[in-house]
């Protein structure tokens, strides 16, 4: 049992390309160190400008990244399932947290804290050019992924957004697959770089050509392949 643990708990860690790039003895050793920390649906977990001390890796439950908008209004920028990693760079700098964290079901987290963390790099030389290699790979998809906002036209964006979130939290149905997040046509705008109205017109029009639909402020995509199509530019 002890054993079984361990491996969700390194699995977890391994969720994230900064422990991807580290071997099996040194996960283990982090594992020594790390704590675990639940906490009940709806409860604050980390805020805006809290200190960066920390890593989380979550085992159970899911977590919701938002962020407060000019207008005052609350963003979601991404939900972190089981298997998943937040706060891997403020393990590195220490900087504050860029954006609140909320338990949306009953969670439990692994916790590496970068009072641990650090010393363990001074003690592991070779870690130290392993790490940089990751992160500079990071760096470069985030390049290709700015790239993308650039070049490709608002349905192209979209129409990847609503897969990658059907293929993520989907649920088949009679009726196509629902995406099993309630988001807003906030959320959608800030995760496509657009504005509400242009996603509000696009999945309007998306509805009227029955490529998706609307159920209780769920989106269900009843024919996938007609957004698949956009996604294969080039």
């Amino acid at each position: 049992m002890a054993r079984l643990e361990r491996d969700v708990k390194r699995a977890a860690l391994m969720g994230s390309m900064l422990f991807d790039a580290m071997r099996p003895e040194e996960l283990d050793e982090i594992l020594k160190f790390a704590s675990e920390r639940r906490y009940r649906r709806g409860q604050t977990i980390l805020q805006r400008g809290d200190d960066g001390s920390s890593l989380m890796a979550v085992l159970r439950g899911r977590v919701r990244i938002s962020s407060v908008s000019g207008d005052g209004k609350e963003v979601t920028l991404n939900v972190i399932n089981p298997g998943e990693i937040f706060g891997e760079i403020a393990l590195l700098d220490g900087q504050p947290r860029s954006a609140d964290a909320t338990a949306t079901e009953d969670t439990t987290l692994l916790v590496v804290e970068r009072r641990n963390f650090i010393p363990f790099l001074h003690q592991n030389g070779d870690l130290y050019l392993r790490l940089l290699a990751v992160l500079c790979g990071r760096l470069r998809r985030t390049s290709t992924a700015l790239e993308e906002i650039a070049l490709f036209d608002l349905p192209v964006r979209l129409a990847r957004v609503l897969l990658k979130l059907a293929s993520d939290y989907g649920r088949a149905g009679v009726n196509g697959t629902r995406i099993d997040i309630k988001l807003s046509q906030r959320d959608l705008s800030n995760l496509v770089a657009s504005s509400r109205e242009s996603v509000n017109k696009q999945l309007r029009a998306w509805r009227e050509l029955g490529a998706l639909d609307m159920e209780d402020g769920f989106i269900i995509l009843r024919r996938p392949a007609e957004l698949q199509r956009l996604t294969d530019v080039r």
